[in-house]
């Protein structure tokens, strides 16, 4: 741990937050187990898509992060808590037209289902942080 730059800590950054880093799963599934299953017709359609949408998860979240205002930062994390919601489209539409099967559908619901819960928590923690600096 390199704390020599006035009392910085580079390894606690947005890379520590669970929900970030559960949102970081959700995108690395997309990539790995939905896109290349992909047909190639879809390529500037769905998978255009789903690569924007899985991105906009933990990127927003790391934006968010680097706010220094609690509001700005909760803006960011609700549009990243949108974009799990695209991507949970995304996939009942992929499971749908049959691209991905049943494990491969379910697999990608729990995940999402996990980073959402786990982002709302964060999300309600800032929010209390919010009303602290309040008062």
């Amino acid at each position: 741990m390199n704390m020599d730059r006035k009392g910085y800590n580079e390894n606690k950054d947005f890379t520590s937050l669970e929900a970030w880093k559960k949102a970081r799963l959700v995108k690395l599934f997309f990539y790995r187990e939905v896109i290349p299953l992909l047909p190639v017709e879809e390529k500037y359609n769905l998978d255009i898509q789903i690569r924007k949408s899985s991105v906009s998860t933990t990127a927003n979240i790391s934006e968010g992060y680097g706010r220094f205002n609690f509001q700005e930062g909760i803006q960011f994390y609700r549009i990243s808590r949108a974009s799990m919601y695209e991507l949970k489209d995304h996939l009942i539409s992929c499971y749908d037209f049959k691209y991905i099967n049943k494990e491969i559908y379910d697999k990608g619901i729990s995940l999402i289902e996990d980073a959402k819960i786990t982002l709302n928590g964060y999300i309600n923690f800032v929010k209390s942080k919010l009303k602290i600096f309040k008062k």
